[in-house]
């Protein structure tokens, strides 16, 4: 399988990146990528149980934002560490890491629509925009042999990085009602599902255009 050209132009991809090297330079022979991968997934049920249980306390939102630490800990570095040590497996790896991050988005989203800050619906529908884009990225990289890690700037770090900022918001300011009954986490978290949907919808025609061009 040959792997796809990967397109990361986000802000923090470059320092990002020379953390990763630094880290997987440091990381024990018995830390593996398939080791980070399930530490990121106990990441995403951190996030879970943190939102989830916030209902009862809001203290318990420091899980939540402990599990995105995790959640970006193995995500970000089960790829890196096997490409450091040059043991790749592109079909397996593939495969496993992105099955896995679309099943931890869905509990980490599902946690957040379950606490008092975020209803249900619109946390379903921003985790669709996202699974939208994400599907965009792996038709891409089998008809263009392109796959887009970022999009305006931002990826999965960024968007990690701020939905810490409005957990922070929600351990100080507590759910803030807004007119029609929605808090501010709700237009906030609705209004990146409505960009994501966007992204899919642009990235689509682009995409279908380059092809069309090509004749293909």
């Amino acid at each position: 399988m040959k792997p796809a050209q990967r397109i990361q132009s986000n802000v923090l991809a470059a320092g990002e990146r020379r953390l990763l090297i630094w880290l997987c330079a440091r990381m024990p022979p018995w830390v593996t990528p398939d080791f980070l991968t399930g530490l990121g997934f106990v990441g995403a049920i951190s996030v879970f149980l943190g939102y989830a249980l916030s209902v009862w306390h809001p203290a318990w939102l420091w899980l939540a934002i402990a599990g995105y630490g995790i959640h970006w800990f193995g995500d970000s570095l089960d790829g890196s560490l096997a490409r450091y040590r040059q043991i790749e497996r592109p079909a397996f790896g593939y495969f496993i890491d992105h099955s896995t991050d679309a099943l931890a988005n869905l509990i980490a989203m599902a946690g957040l629509g379950l606490s008092i800050y975020v209803d249900l619906d619109v946390a379903l529908f921003t985790l669709a925009g996202y699974l939208l884009l994400s599907i965009h990225a792996f038709l891409a990289a089998r008809v263009v042999g392109e796959i887009r890690l970022s999009y305006l700037a931002g990826g999965p770090t960024e968007l990690r990085l701020t939905l810490v900022a409005m957990t922070i918001a929600m351990l100080i300011w507590g759910p803030v009602l807004m007119p029609g009954g929605y808090t501010i986490y709700d237009w906030i978290v609705g209004g990146v599902g409505v960009i994501l949907v966007g992204l899919f919808i642009a990235q689509t025609m682009a995409t279908a255009r380059v092809l069309r061009l090509r004749g293909e």
